[in-house]
Parts: structure tokens; C-alpha cells; sequence
């Protein structure tokens, strides 16, 4: 049961981290890095696939084997990450201060760690 619950949120994982590559909202690598996650652990066959595919199997490696991203991706996960993060701060969660200051920690925290990535060298 376990390993069918993997294998299918690993699919939509990877629906969603295509779906990334051509809306600009949505994330492309951390959804294929989850897919790979859930894959690894439900079904090698599938993993292998993602692993050796041609396009979607370099955004990983990248990331897993060298902790690089190119640099338009992160001034745009940057920019992305703020934006979002200021309007939910400002315009959803008007008066919570808490959850405000949560926000403004976590993507802190996400922001030191796109920067600590290097740049991948063309």
C-alpha cells in the first residue's frame, strides 16, 4: 500500500515539476527532487527512468551530485519566493504577526539557502 501511495504521488509530482518547466508560478526542481525521493524509495525502475532521462534528469543531478543551479533560476526563485512571501505577508495575513514573522523566517531560510548554491557554469 505503502509503495502504491509513493509511486502515484511521485507521478503527480513529476506532472506538476513539467508543468513547472512552462508556467513560470510553479517550481520545476523541487517537485522532480521529490519525485525522485518518492521514487527511490517505492520503485527503482521508475527511479533509473528519471535518473537517466535526458532533460528532467539533469535538473536533478545538478542539484544532488553538484548543490548548483543556474543563475537566472535562482534571482528568479528569489524574486518569485519575495513576492509571494510579501503578499501573503501583507495582504493575507494582515494582523497575525506571528504567522508574518514565520513567513519572513522561512523564506530567510530558503533565501540563505539558494544563495549558498553555486552557479552552474554554462
Amino acid at each position: 500500500m505503502k509503495k502504491n501511495l509513493y509511486i502515484a504521488a511521485g507521478c503527480l509530482s513529476l506532472v506538476l515539476g513539467i508543468i513547472g518547466i512552462f508556467v513560470p508560478v510553479l517550481p520545476t526542481t523541487p517537485f522532480l527532487l521529490l519525485t525522485a525521493w518518492l521514487w527511490l524509495r517505492s520503485s527503482q525502475r521508475l527511479y533509473d527512468w528519471l535518473m537517466s532521462h535526458p532533460h528532467l534528469g539533469k535538473y536533478i543531478r545538478d542539484y544532488m551530485e553538484n548543490k548548483v543551479i543556474p543563475a537566472r533560476v535562482k534571482a528568479y526563485t528569489l524574486i518569485l519566493l519575495w513576492a509571494s512571501m510579501l503578499f501573503c505577508i501583507f495582504y493575507v495575513l494582515p494582523g497575525r504577526l506571528w504567522l508574518q514573522l514565520l513567513l519572513a523566517l522561512i523564506a530567510i531560510g530558503v533565501s540563505i539557502h539558494i544563495l549558498s548554491l553555486r552557479n552552474r557554469k554554462r
